[in-house]
């Protein structure tokens, strides 16, 4: 039986670790269907938000949508997300540019959906905020610009204004994608499909408990 277990592909008893889901792979057109969505719809969004907000409000008074809660104002941030850390422009660009290519060399192993719409979130903010470090005021790659890859981030939106960091829709973005990966990897959600329920190591502490007091008895005896 095991036998023809082995030859037809089946799973034999026990191979399979108690605790991990049998995984269920995303096909790799949907796979990259869901990345060549996700991550061009937030980045087109970012960036035709920020180039909005600089053709209408750039130089002008902030924009009150809602008093004491929301308003749109125009800054260039230096610094990561929500205006942390200005002064080390060229650090955090290199992150980004880092976190790209960390993104699309795991992205080559994804089998999970979940997996995929959090990798396309933080991909696409990524992008975003990336394509200002590179091409946006007051440097970059262009003529008499002599600090390349140290462009100001595009930031408008601001939440309960004089208390909270103005942010754009990349930052939403990669953080909402971080909080999704926080609960999947709390959940035992895997890249490749499968599923962790924690249950499988303490079937292997058990068994090492067993084994050892097995040997001990035999040893004593």
């Amino acid at each position: 039986m095991r036998g023809l277990q082995a030859a037809g592909g089946a799973p034999l008893t026990g191979d399979i670790e108690e605790g991990a889901a049998p995984a269920a792979p995303l096909p790799k057109r949907r796979r990259i269907a869901v990345l060549a969505t996700i991550v061009p719809i937030v980045y087109a969004l970012d960036l035709a938000t920020k180039t909005l907000v600089l053709r209408t409000l750039e130089g002008r008074e902030p924009l009150v949508v809602i008093p004491d809660l929301l308003q749109f104002r125009v800054i260039f941030n230096s610094g990561a997300a929500f205006s942390l850390g200005t002064g080390m422009t060229i650090v955090f660009t290199c992150v980004a540019a880092a976190v790209v290519v960390a993104i699309l060399r795991t992205a080559r192993n994804l089998r999970s959906l979940p997996w995929a719409i959090t990798l396309s979130l933080l991909l696409g903010g990524a992008l975003g905020n990336l394509t200002d470090r590179i091409f946006r005021w007051p440097s970059g790659f262009g003529p008499g610009r002599p600090s390349p890859l140290q462009g100001h981030v595009v930031d408008f939106i601001e939440t309960f204004p004089g208390h909270f960091p103005v942010w754009n829709i990349a930052d939403s973005s990669i953080v909402c994608g971080g909080v999704l990966a926080v609960i999947l990897a709390w959940r035992g959600y895997q890249i490749d499909g499968t599923r962790d329920t924690g249950a499988a190591k303490s079937t292997r502490d058990t068994q090492d408990t067993k084994t050892t007091q097995d040997t001990k008895e035999n040893s004593d005896g």
